[in-house]
């Protein structure tokens, strides 16, 4: 049976779509044992060391607090960075013991005695943050400071921070009062594939240019006014051509901010490195906000393609065999290397019953629109702005494992077991883990009744490196999620 092609965005009222759906009503899119000897893996010839990464004065700051915060315990009441002329910084320890003003110096560190430990400063805080609904309109933001050791609250009235702390019963010493006349607003990012609203219409973000983005043609004319999934204000269509051509460009307001990431619908991001353009035959994939558990892959099919669609005829597009439905117009089309190729215009078959023979989706290329926006001063957004690279980084050595952890979890390398070395030598490992984390790694050896740590590496990163020359021995690996959760990859070598 003969396929109908359609454009496809979500039609509230217009003879393009039957399907009906309004912003209001739409859905958002939006431990280890030691008696069993693992298998080993065969090692690596030749394979060198991971390289020591370059010292930084920041880095070494933040392993400073890090370290002191684990060893003072409840003592600890904040640490900062006091900078003084050219580079030079100094790091400042707050404790409400001054006996351990001592220690602190000895890790390289300024102490300073205060009244109020971390732990306090946080209580008052959540108790602010319980009675924020109530809190006067003349109160705009509050937020733990370790330099002045209080809670500091800006707002236009001090008599306004003063009924605030009294009504949510926390100790009012431990407030400070910052005259602020701003006005904060939501800030939102600007993702590939997400949903957006038009008046009439539900469609799809493609790439981010500076100040808004690209998308269909048919999704709005010039002036037609957006706004994101979460209701939010965006802006408006800068320019639209269709039928013709089915590209258009979204002019954002300030609240949101473009970015050089396409969403896979797995909870990562496809960095966008540019817009070069891809032959016949390219494996590439699709990102739109109605198919939203997954990203679509195929081929580009053809190039130049002319469709005939009930609004008009649409020439020069890219035909995939890829499926799609009813507000994935606008959409993004990527290569695995994360080039930009294609605006999302319309094609035939669906997603419902997964991708098949009878699918097949057309593309506006980016390339014209792109251009006309360079003319503009404008450029497609590229660069690494999402969550970083996919664990997996972590090259060069014998073994190579991965995983996933919560916050707050461990786990056992190789395989919830351990490995013997049979002879003494280096033991050299790195992790990968996620960006925005601070995952910790630890390399231990059995003592013949317990497991004792022989090396760590515990920076404030999610990325760690070990070298350790120990004897012949039972030795494992504990991977630590101090904060934040993710997968990780950990690649190891041993004498």
């Amino acid at each position: 049976m003969a396929r109908k092609r359609t454009v496809l965005g979500i039609m509230a009222a217009s003879g393009l779509l039957a399907a009906s759906v309004t912003p209001a009503s739409a859905q958002a899119a939006s431990t280890a044992s030691h008696r069993t000897q693992p298998a080993q893996a065969q090692p690596a010839q030749n394979q060198a060391a991971p390289a020591a990464p370059a010292p930084d004065p920041d880095l070494k700051a933040a392993r400073i607090q890090k370290k002191l915060e684990m060893s003072l315990g409840a003592d600890f009441g904040g640490a900062w960075v006091e900078r003084g002329s050219g580079r030079s910084a100094e790091v400042v320890v707050a404790t409400t013991d001054a006996g351990e003003a001592a220690e602190i110096a000895k890790e390289g560190a300024t102490p300073k005695v205060v009244k109020y430990d971390a732990r306090d400063l946080a209580s008052v805080q959540t108790g602010l943050n319980r009675h924020a609904k109530s809190a006067p309109a003349a109160v705009t933001a509050w937020y733990v400071s370790p330099v002045s050791n209080r809670v500091v609250v800006e707002a236009s009235s001090r008599a306004a921070v003063q009924r605030f702390a009294r009504a949510s019963g926390v100790d009012a010493g431990a407030v400070e009062y910052v005259h602020s006349a701003a006005k904060p607003r939501p800030l939102y990012d600007i993702i590939g594939g997400e949903r957006y609203w038009t008046p009439s219409s539900g469609c799809s973000v493609a790439f981010s240019v500076d100040g808004g983005y690209i998308t269909a043609g048919h999704c709005g004319g010039t002036g037609t006014t957006t706004s994101g999934d979460n209701q939010a204000a965006q802006g408006r269509f800068g320019g639209s051509s269709f039928p013709g051509n089915d590209y258009a460009w979204v002019d954002t307001n300030s609240q949101w901010t473009p970015t050089p990431r396409v969403n896979r619908w797995n909870g990562t991001y496809q960095t966008v490195n540019g817009a070069v353009e891809a032959p016949v035959g390219t494996r590439v994939c699709r990102s739109g906000s109605t198919t939203n558990t997954q990203i679509w892959c195929g081929q580009i099919l053809q190039r130049g393609a002319t469709v005939r669609y009930a609004e008009g005829t649409v020439t020069g597009l890219i035909r995939t065999n890829i499926c799609a439905d009813p507000g994935d117009s606008g959409g993004a089309l990527f290569t695995e290397a994360g080039q930009a190729q294609g605006i999302t215009s319309g094609g035939s078959g669906t997603c419902r019953d997964g991708q098949g023979g009878g699918d097949s989706t057309y593309f506006q290329p980016v390339g014209e629109v792109l251009q006309i926006l360079a003319q503009q001063g404008r450029e497609l957004v590229t660069g690494d702005g999402g969550p970083g690279p996919d664990p997996g980084s972590c090259d060069g050595h014998q073994t190579t494992v991965s995983g996933s952890l919560s916050s707050g979890a461990n786990a056992y390398q190789p395989n919830g077991s351990y490995y013997q070395s049979t002879s003494s030598g280096a033991h050299t490992a790195c992790l990968d883990g996620p960006t925005g984390t601070d995952f910790d790694l630890y390399l231990q050896k059995w003592s013949g009744s317990s497991w004792q740590t022989v090396a760590q590496s515990i920076s404030p990163t999610p990325d760690e490196n070990i070298s350790y020359n120990g004897t012949a021995g039972y030795y494992r690996y504990r991977v630590h999620a101090y904060s934040g959760s993710g997968a990780y990859t950990l690649g190891f070598s041993r004498p």
